[in-house]
């Protein structure tokens, strides 16, 4: 029987968006398993049977009106997809698809965003042409696994941040000290592994300070409560003064000999505009003579550490001291293999 009540009409839509798109790979489709733990708040229960009956009847409806496939029939368990009616089947649909790619690559490449680009294209495209089976995005450094978090929290503090409202939390410091407040939500960002909130406490005007959200046991959105904006306070501003350890810190002209892989690198992908490459002379053990001014940042000193013996430093001075130390404190943990 087709879906008339309007609760189990935004059920079934909840359930038809939560799945991967067309061209999705049967790895990446989701199992009964996984939606029942994904959307369990809309399959209340008296038992786990009850709870996997409901969903098998709402995937059965979905199947049966063209909306989504089992992409495995017969297997066990059957995983689905969402059917999308491909663009070039609307002309004037997938006119307006190409004007907005081509609006956002506008955007996009005079600034060099491309991770931006790809993260819209994936996301706000109204008749998506890519998914994740056909763009994925990749860390050119070690990605460590995401930090662990309480969903009832995280629920919280995106519900307290778009909705502006005050957020009531029971928080562990570094110290394993416990203690509640109120914060007054700013901006969230992600920064590695970890996600951070800059918040205002309790009745405090300043400081904008950061909240790891997995020092955060309990949260709970004051709906009654509306957060105090801090004055001033700038996302962007706030990350370049520091904040969240990738500001601009000071200004230097930093000057490097590279080769092997990194020669490659910055040849195509520079330090910072108005960069400068040199050819070594033939009897040099470098390829490449760089020269950038950038923030002097612990990223900076991060990403020259990492590129290994591919990297001198020859200035500023202190940074190639700085550089002489860390590499020194480095071979003394390795004495048996140098």
């Amino acid at each position: 029987m087709p879906a008339i009540h309007s609760t189990r009409i935004e059920r079934l839509d909840r359930l038809e968006r939560v799945l991967p798109r067309g061209t999705a790979s049967v790895q990446s489709c989701l199992e009964g398993a996984r939606l029942l733990a994904i959307l369990g708040d809309a399959y209340p229960g008296e038992n786990e049977k009850a709870r996997r009956r409901a969903l098998q009847r709402d995937l059965d409806e979905l199947v049966k009106t063209g909306r989504i496939e089992a992409v495995n029939p017969g297997g066990k368990p059957l995983r689905y997809r969402r059917l999308l009616d491909e663009p070039d089947e609307n002309p004037k649909v997938w006119q307006y698809t190409l004007r907005q790619i081509r609006d956002l690559v506008a955007e996009a490449l005079p600034a060099r965003r491309l991770d931006r680009l790809w993260h819209r294209l994936l996301a706000e495209i109204d008749e998506p042409i890519l998914d994740e089976t056909r763009v994925r995005i990749l860390p050119d450094t070690l990605r460590l696994q995401p930090v662990e978090l309480y969903p009832e929290v995280l629920g919280a503090v995106i519900e307290a941040l778009a909705k502006q409202r005050s957020l009531k939390v029971l928080y562990e410091d570094a110290r394993s000290v416990r203690g509640e407040a109120i914060l007054h939500p700013q901006a969230l960002i992600q920064r590695g592994p970890i996600p951070y909130l800059f918040a205002l406490k309790n009745d405090e005007s300043e400081p904008v300070r950061l909240y790891a959200l997995h020092r955060m046991i309990r949260a709970e959105a004051v709906m009654e409560e509306c957060a105090r904006a801090a004055e001033g306070f700038d996302l962007d501003r706030a990350i370049a003064g520091g904040q969240a350890d990738f500001g601009q810190g000071e200004t230097i002209d930093l000057e490097l000999r590279v080769r092997g892989y990194l020669a490659g690198v910055l040849g195509v992908c520079s330090l910072a505009p108005g960069q400068r490459i040199e050819d070594e002379p033939p009897d040099s053990e470098f390829d490449l003579r760089v020269s950038a001014r950038v923030p002097s940042t612990g990223q900076l000193l991060r990403w020259l550490l990492g590129a290994g013996d591919n990297v001198e430093v020859l200035a500023p001075v202190e940074l190639r001291c700085v550089m002489a130390a860390q590499t020194a404190k480095m071979a003394l943990l390795y004495p048996e293999s140098v």
